[in-house]
């Protein structure tokens, strides 16, 4: 008999044993449920409620300031080199946070401005000045100046942390005053410590919400409305939104808010006093924890608050005030946010392998020596460069490591022979012409005296170099 013909009855006996209820259930299954929507109210899905909340709040502003273009020397001779001023303008966007016109924006839109102007939703436009400004952060807070009585729309600051990974949210800004711009998107991440200055102790929101040029300083607002961030930069190769936006957190915001309404003209940081560092997947073996988080204590400075507070080398904080701690930057993030006399608790695993949990004391770090900041000129390495003792406080402000480090810090280089040789911020002046350096003084003295060359020894990033340069 043929194969094939053999197989036939076979077949027909299996298709003969499917009951109508298993074909049934098969048939089911292929072909989904669809059902029409019972209204085209439920059709009707948009953030429009969201938009009419916040918008109002969100402004315009432009900074104008006045740029001398320099004139090549070699002109002058001939009387043709005069001096030429031109007026150059920046523009981004700001949230009103309080009615009496208090606004929030980057500093990097407003820095060097000296006509500031604020555009409202309304079309409106009132000048404004400058409260406080903070490089570090990124942030400005401005004041506008209204009629006696006038009163503005504001966005609630929301610094409860409920944010999530994952949540709804939209950028808005309001990039040229021709009208307001709203992009949406989700949390892309929480405490990220990406940051173009390169300065520690920074956390942001991360969104893909397109962030664009102009809307530096905007609102990112939750579904209720409220100001969760203020939009600050775009990691991108074109200079366009490509869904990797960072926004300052709402803690930071409303710090700098407290402090240039309270008359402040500088956010004061809390430090840990302690130098930390992540904890990586070979420590986290090493120490046998279950992950590579935390941060590692390597050393504690002597009488800081974390010296009180019981820290002690070798131990692993885990939680800050309630929160996990990813890395060393997250832990830097939690106190720098604290407000300066705020009990911080504190869980740590000891070297022993025991949890405990402490109780650190938010303060300032001290100021002493005095920063005393001096720009050097003269015919030596460090003409145009801005100098400053080096303290705590100086290094926390620069996002620098204070410890083991001795000597005069670089706080700026604005050009000259500082800026020929290489001088960067940053840099430690620990020795001149074999004199050792700790005061500003000490090397203002050594370099009041002329030389026929100029040995210079300074500290950049942990390491140690020396150079000869001529007088």
């Amino acid at each position: 008999m043929h194969p094939t013909r053999a197989l036939i009855p076979a077949l027909c006996l299996l298709l003969a044993a499917c009951s109508p209820k298993e074909t049934q259930a098969q048939a089911t299954f292929a072909e989904p449920n669809r059902a029409a929507p019972p209204s085209a109210a439920a059709m009707k899905m948009s953030f429009a409620p969201v938009v009419q909340r916040a918008a109002p709040a969100v402004v315009n502003i432009s900074a104008k300031r006045v740029v001398r273009q320099q004139v090549d020397p070699f002109w002058q001779l001939f009387g043709l080199g005069v001096p030429q001023a031109r007026v150059a303008a920046s523009l981004g966007s700001g949230v009103i946070v309080r009615s009496d016109g208090v606004v929030v924006t980057n500093n990097h839109v407003v820095e060097g401005g000296q006509e500031i102007i604020v555009g409202l939703a309304d079309r409106r436009e009132f000048p404004a000045r400058i409260l406080l400004a903070d490089p570090r952060t990124d942030l400005a807070i401005l004041k506008v100046d209204l009629p006696a009585g006038e009163r503005l729309p504001v966005l609630a600051i929301d610094d409860s942390g409920e944010a999530q990974v994952g949540d709804l949210v939209l950028a808005i800004g309001d990039p040229f005053h021709v009208g307001q711009t709203v992009t949406n998107g989700i949390i892309s991440a929480l405490d990220r410590t990406a940051n173009p200055s390169g300065e520690g102790g920074l956390a942001y929101i991360q969104t893909d919400a397109a962030i664009n040029p102009g809307n530096s300083g905007g609102a990112l607002v939750d579904m209720d409305g409220d100001l969760i961030g203020v939009n600050s930069f775009i990691l991108s190769r074109s200079g366009t939104s490509s869904g990797v936006g960072f926004a300052i957190p709402a803690a930071v915001v409303r710090r700098a808010v407290e402090t240039a309404v309270g008359g402040g003209r500088a956010v004061v940081r809390p430090w840990l006093g302690a130098r930390t560092q992540s904890v990586t997947a070979e420590m986290a073996r090493t120490l046998d924890l279950p992950l590579p988080q935390g941060a590692l204590v390597a050393d504690v400075w002597r009488g800081g608050p974390a010296d009180r507070a019981g820290l002690r080398q070798g131990d692993v904080v885990l939680q800050a005030d309630g929160r996990a701690i990813i890395d060393a930057a997250a832990l830097t993030y939690a106190i720098q946010t604290q407000r300066p006399g705020a009990s911080v608790p504190l869980v740590v695993r000891r070297a022993n392998g025991r949890q405990e949990t402490l109780t650190l004391r938010a303060e300032a770090p001290p100021a002493t020596p005095a920063r005393d900041e001096r720009t050097l000129a003269g015919r030596h390495p460090f003409d145009g460069a801005t100098v400053a003792n080096l303290s705590p406080a100086v290094a926390e402000d620069l996002g620098l490591d204070i410890f083991g480090a001795s000597g005069v810090l670089v706080t700026n280089v604005q050009g000259g022979l500082a800026r020929g040789i290489g001088l960067r911020r940053g840099d430690i002046i620990r020795e001149v012409n074999g004199q050792r350096i700790e005061l500003v003084r000490d090397l203002a003295g050594v370099v009041a005296t002329p030389a026929r060359a100029w040995r210079v020894t300074i500290e950049r990033d942990g390491r140690t170099v020396t150079a000869t340069f001529a007088g």
